[in-house]
């Protein structure tokens, strides 16, 4: 079976893979947010596309938060001892709410009202995106921490890379069948489609969380005791300057890996002039490559591999990657911008996985916990995605709008040019985060303190990752 290993005596499979269903749903919202709305408010209700790019970015904004999420979620005082489930079950909350309100928000939006000012649209819009946002940032980051509380040390890089294939699967099959529902589209379905999403993503997230938690009771002057501030939380993750390496590569490989995200469609079909069919299965490539990449991590993290090596292995395919795209147009070579665009997915999986195990066992000191570390990833994350998404449309439009003037001269007068510039800066912020990686390798403690003496004993073989 798929990721047996990954079970142990606190976390059966059974449990494992219930509570991995919070990794769908957050999946799910996430297509609707950066996805399938996008396409439905510019397409069918023409609202334009720097208010669609707005609305967009809100969520990307509480990302920033989910460090203080996860500090609140390890301090959180409860009668019967919960810190987890709290904030999975508001984060659940949060993120039906946003969607239920938010199909009404978008129809406002494109006009179809018929009372009231003429800024309720934006506004309800507003609200509607940073209440799902907030409710899948504040969902992940208590689920990852939960599992992280719950998995020993020996499975604990097989349990990532399984939330990890879980993301990824909640995404595909999400992005399908939303996809298939909206192909008739009418005000109606869209309110039914993303309400329906809403009902199923609090589903998943009861069924994820029932009974994940042990019950410890708290007495009352347990629960009167002040909590330990987030500065001074902070302040012991950072000691030793570790934490606070990590969070700088995460931030920048994470910018040099998704500035692309786009950009390789339309790089397919302008300069390589391929028809709509074929740069849809870059989304597949891309997916199979980051799913082989999580395989791989979680296999070789297992056997005691260095995570920080194995990150530095990611950030050099994406390097390969990267230089494939770019000479696929000089080149004419469509094998070559696949090739890239599948290397790109290994790499940001190897990546992300690695750095997100390094975080995992940041707290050794003090009273920072699991869930400040695993909140600092994940808002270095999605924060530097959301910034790099951004950045990478807006320097290929500068770009090519100079190029194409022909002020830098013929060579450079095609619209290849921005792209080609895009492209080179995510491989020079690559290299510097290798350069940031080494120091922090050179630092890191043995595999050994890492992962358990015991994975030592029992090297895991690649059939136990069968794809």
């Amino acid at each position: 079976m798929p990721f047996a290993n990954a079970t142990s005596e606190g976390l059966p499979m059974g449990q494992l893979l219930r509570l991995s269903l919070f990794q769908v749903s957050v999946g799910m919202a996430t297509v609707l947010l950066l996805g399938t709305l996008n396409r439905v408010m510019i397409v069918e209700l023409s609202v334009p596309a720097s208010v669609v790019a707005a609305m967009i970015a809100l969520p990307v904004l509480v990302a920033p938060f989910r460090a203080l999420l996860g500090h609140r979620s390890d301090t959180h005082r409860s009668a019967i001892g919960w810190k987890r489930i709290p904030y999975l079950w508001f984060g659940s909350l949060w993120q039906m709410g946003g969607l239920a309100v938010m199909p009404f928000a978008l129809l406002v939006l494109s006009g179809q009202q018929s009372t009231g000012p003429a800024w309720a649209g934006e506004v309800l819009a507003g609200i509607a995106f940073l209440m799902t946002g907030l409710g899948l940032h504040m969902t992940q980051t208590a689920g990852l921490a939960l599992a992280t509380d719950r998995a020993d040390e020996e499975t604990r890089p097989r349990v990532v890379a399984l939330l990890y294939v879980m993301f990824l699967l909640g995404m595909g099959v999400s992005a399908l069948v939303i996809g298939w529902l909206l192909t008739d589209f009418t005000p109606l379905t869209l309110i039914r489609v993303v309400q329906g999403a809403a009902v199923v993503g609090i589903v998943l997230n009861l069924v994820a969380l029932w009974r994940q938690e042990k019950i410890r009771p708290m007495s009352r002057a347990e629960r009167a005791a002040p909590r330990p501030r987030f500065r001074d939380a902070w302040a012991d993750l950072v000691a030793g300057g570790q934490a606070g390496r990590l969070l700088a590569v995460v931030f920048i490989g994470t910018m040099g890996f998704t500035m692309q995200d786009v950009l390789l469609e339309p790089y397919g079909g302008e300069i390589l002039h391929l028809p709509v069919a074929a740069t849809t299965v870059l989304t597949a490539l891309w997916a199979g490559g980051a799913l082989l990449g999580f395989l791989i991590a979680g296999h070789r993290l297992a056997r005691g591999s260095d995570p920080y090596r194995l990150a530095a292995t990611g950030l050099l395919a994406g390097i390969v990657a990267f230089s494939a795209v770019i000479f696929a147009a000089p080149m004419g070579s469509h094998p070559a911008f696949f090739a890239g665009a599948a290397l790109i997915g290994f790499g940001a999986g190897l990546f992300a996985v690695a750095t997100l195990t390094a975080a995992m066992v940041l707290p050794a000191k003090g009273t920072a916990g699991h869930g400040l570390a695993l909140g600092a990833w994940g808002a270095a994350q999605a924060t530097a995605a959301g910034l790099a998404i951004a950045l990478g449309g807006g320097l290929r439009d500068v770009v090519n709008s100079i190029a194409t003037s022909g002020s830098w001269g013929a060579a450079l007068n095609t619209p290849a040019t921005g792209y080609s510039f895009v492209y080179h800066i995510e491989i020079g912020l690559l290299f510097l985060t290798l350069a940031a990686l080494g120091r922090l390798a050179r630092h890191a403690s043995p595999p050994e303190a890492i992962n358990g003496p015991a994975q030592a004993k029992a090297p895991i073989g690649l059939a136990e990752f069968p794809t």
